[in-house]
């Protein structure tokens, strides 16, 4: 995550010390996909959810196992998402089992489902953090996620969890469809009163990745964002942050998914001769970039470990056979053995880079293979070779 109101505008955030402290010895925040049932179709889910549950979801005890085991490795969150996670009918207990565990928590929702019984529920289990997903305005909203009302189900769900006290933010995940709703984005948490926003880069996963791959050209492209159109996207977030911290409308706004977004905004305000350029450097620099495999990590509804929650073409092993400790451990493990290894195996290019040790990539791979010429940026870097120093 790539904090822009901190980097950019010295506002303080509550995760600074696990995201800027070199001192920090916490093991991975794990992604919980704690279920696959979903009661939207969303065209870019990246975990290709659908209504009907699958037949091989973690049973009660072994999630709770799992819990457990997460604790083991000191765990700092787990976030649980799906899916929809409120379609889990052991979720609260799950919740509980958690909080008991003094293992922190979060929720990834639509929000439909969230009235104010369970925003109440989520509070009294001890859910430090509830993410709610909004794509735009309210048509585009309902034509994207092909639901209509869920726009307004949920802003519901948002107005729940604050009444029940939780902290809420909004979710946004850029397309080329919705990239011009940004400032929509902004103007709703405003009138919401959301002071938390993460703008999530589209990763080709799931149903992205069949749009992506269409034989369809067209279909495509209106789904992925080229360089010059990710810039923009991402100065229209960098110039709506200054303008929300100036007039205290927001806590932390932040873009997940390319750590591009790092040495691009270094660049941005070098031009502006920003003089918070040297402290958002050296914060970046001890965030040390892209953590997949290292610090972030991600557990399907079966019971898989994958490198983080938007690769699911490679499982590292699955907790049913063995202890989440022994599968991250694991030394003979090629994947997170080269992803352990970014400054020696990593895109040509970012080689190159004299940004590399702050950023380090957005390297993975979407084939079946683990092959060298399947490993590509995705999402795709968006600087030019002069930015990068070649």
């Amino acid at each position: 995550m790539i904090n822009i109101s901190k980097l950019y505008c010295g506002l303080a955030g509550e995760s600074d010390d696990l995201r800027y402290n070199a001192e920090n010895s916490s093991g991975p925040v794990v992604a919980f996909n704690c279920t696959n049932l979903c009661n939207l179709n969303c065209l870019h889910c990246y975990s290709s959810s659908t209504a009907d549950r699958s037949s091989d979801q973690l049973s009660t005890a072994e999630a709770k196992q799992l819990l457990h085991q997460l604790v083991e490795v000191n765990c700092p969150v787990v976030l649980f998402t799906g899916g929809e996670p409120l379609l889990r009918d052991d979720l609260f207990e799950l919740l509980a089992e958690a909080k008991q565990l003094a293992l922190r928590t979060a929720i990834s929702s639509n929000g439909t489902l969230i009235d104010l019984a369970a925003a109440r529920k989520l509070a009294e289990v001890g859910v430090n953090y509830v993410g709610i997903s909004i794509d735009g305005d309210q048509s585009f909203h309902d034509k994207f996620r092909q639901s209509t009302g869920c726009f307004k189900a949920a802003l519901a769900g948002v107005e729940n969890c604050q009444k029940a006290g939780l902290k809420t933010g909004l979710r946004f995940t850029i397309t080329r469809q919705n990239a011009g709703k940004i400032l929509a984005a902004f103007d709703i948490a405003a009138s919401a009163n959301i002071r938390r926003i993460c703008f999530y880069h589209l990763i080709k996963a799931g149903r992205a990745k069949q749009i992506a791959d269409s034989k369809n050209k067209l279909n495509a492209a209106r789904y992925t964002l080229n360089a010059i159109e990710t810039r923009q996207a991402v100065d229209t977030i960098i110039e709506k942050t200054k303008e929300f911290v100036q007039k205290k409308l927001v806590d932390e706004v932040l873009t997940v998914g390319n750590h591009a977004d790092g040495p691009y905004l270094l660049l941005k305000m070098t031009g502006e001769k920003n003089q918070r350029y040297e402290e958002a450097k050296q914060l970046l620099l001890t965030n040390g970039g892209n953590k997949i495999g290292e610090k972030i990590t991600s557990v399907g509804w079966n019971g898989n470990v994958y490198p983080d929650q938007f690769w699911w073409n490679y499982s590292l092993g699955n907790v049913k056979n063995k202890t989440f400790k022994e599968i991250w451990s694991n030394p003979a493990e090629p994947v997170l053995d080269k992803l352990r290894k970014k400054s020696e195996f990593a895109d040509k290019r970012c080689l190159t880079c004299k940004w590399f040790d702050l950023c380090k990539g957005n390297f993975r791979f979407l084939a079946d293979k683990t092959d060298y010429e399947n490993w590509l940026n995705e999402p795709a870097c968006y600087l030019t070779d002069e930015e990068i120093g070649i």
